[in-house]
């Protein structure tokens, strides 16, 4: 292991370290989530009611119902035609921040109700199912969270104004039928606004209540409020209490293979820290490691060498016809090769195909098969200048061949 890996792993650890002090040590934030989750125990759960509800609800049996409530109550009804009841009695419970019941079962609820069976739903919103059947409609009003008081109506029950404002709504009742509605609560500051009421629908009564704060642990522990709650159940009557938490639970159940670790939050670190780590260490180590390739040095053209020794030992002895007669061979057949022209008989048709082929000028052209020619008739020894000439003349026609020329 070298020394730039051991720094990074010191690095990292130093961070890991670091990271879990800080952890440990700073306060924890409050999760003022709305959940009214029965497991939950942050401030706007419902723990603390669901520990107390045996206390409550004295002397009444609370069944914790986690299904609709048209799946629990319609196997529960009698339709012979000489009962056309429900096999039980009771009182339906529901408290969330959002209406959370589906429409089957508000038809449920409100067929249960008219049976003669109660019903208190606390919620900071209503569906219209429920408005068209009670005739009331509910609106909001933005008040100022400090002054917001609530109260029951009921001189017997007390006067006494509690502030129900932290995660309390702006809900209110805003039209009620005051033939058949009976008011049971208020809230506000210096405008008082309906916001609990009894409505009476066949031979049962529907309470509602638009504050469903009041029952969450932050207000049954803070000062007085559980006061506040416990006169707005206290309209509940005997008999068994459904309550209906489907959806509010307080579990929520990941479909993920790593929803336990990422539920913890030291494991959560541990792992978000070790595919850093990782990453880190990859970047830092994706170079190739291998040693150093020793630098070869390519082989000389030894052929090059070989020929520059023969011309010399030819220009050497003065044997220039020799050398005449292999350049005339060798130029010949690189026309053959590269133009495919037949080249035993140079006359004037061989020049013009030659020219065509290579478009070089029409004169190199003739003066190079002119000398040829005429090296091919002379009997007499060539001279250094005759190789000279012969040399420059093919070499303006072997460079490097014109853009223009057809292959």
């Amino acid at each position: 292991m070298n020394r730039t890996i051991k720094i990074y792993i010191v690095f990292l650890v130093l961070l890991l370290v670091g990271i879990i002090f800080v952890d440990a040590n700073r306060p924890k934030p409050i999760d003022w989530t709305p959940t009214y989750g029965i497991h939950d125990k942050i401030p706007l759960g419902m723990y603390i009611f669901n520990q107390e509800a045996a206390t409550v609800f004295k002397n009444q049996k609370v069944n914790s119902i986690f299904e609709t409530a048209y799946e629990y109550f319609e196997p529960l009804y009698d339709y012979d035609t000489l009962v056309n009841t429900y096999k039980k009695t009771g009182n339906i419970l529901s408290i969330s921040e959002n209406y959370l019941i589906d429409d089957e079962s508000t038809q449920e609820i409100l067929y249960f109700v008219q049976h003669g069976n109660k019903a208190f739903i606390s919620s900071k919103n209503f569906p219209q199912k429920l408005m068209d059947s009670l005739k009331f409609t509910f609106s909001s009003k933005y008040t100022i969270n400090d002054s917001l008081n609530s109260w029951v109506a009921n001189p017997k029950l007390g006067s006494k104004k509690y502030n129900i404002s932290i995660g309390a709504g702006n809900t209110y009742f805003d039209k009620i039928d005051t033939l058949n509605t009976t008011v049971l609560g208020y809230q506000g500051g210096k405008e008082k606004l309906v916001n609990f009421i009894k409505v009476p629908y066949g031979d049962g009564e529907i309470y509602l209540h638009s504050q469903p704060a009041a029952f969450t642990n932050y207000h049954l522990l803070k000062d007085n409020h559980a006061e506040y709650a416990s006169k707005v159940l206290s309209y509940i009557g005997d008999g068994e209490i459904f309550w209906f938490l489907k959806n509010q639970s307080g579990i929520v159940v990941s479909n993920s293979p790593l929803r336990y670790i990422l539920s913890q939050p030291a494991l959560k670190w541990a792992m978000y820290i070790s595919l850093l780590g990782m990453l880190i260490f990859t970047i830092f180590t994706a170079k190739r490691k291998q040693r150093i390739i020793p630098i070869i040095k390519p082989l000389s053209n030894t052929t090059v060498d070989f020929t520059k020794t023969i011309g010399n030992l030819y220009f050497q002895e003065g044997n220039h016809d020799n050398i005449i007669e292999k350049k005339i061979i060798y130029f010949l057949e690189k026309i053959r090769n590269e133009y495919l022209l037949d080249t035993i008989i140079l006359d004037e048709n061989f020049i013009k195909k030659l020219q065509h082929k290579t478009g070089k000028k029409m004169e190199d052209i003739e003066r190079v098969v002119y000398l040829i020619n005429n090296q091919r008739k002379n009997y007499h020894q060539a001279i250094e200048s005759d190789l000279i000439a012969l040399n420059t003349a093919i070499e303006k026609i072997t460079t490097e061949k014109n853009k223009n020329s057809i292959q």
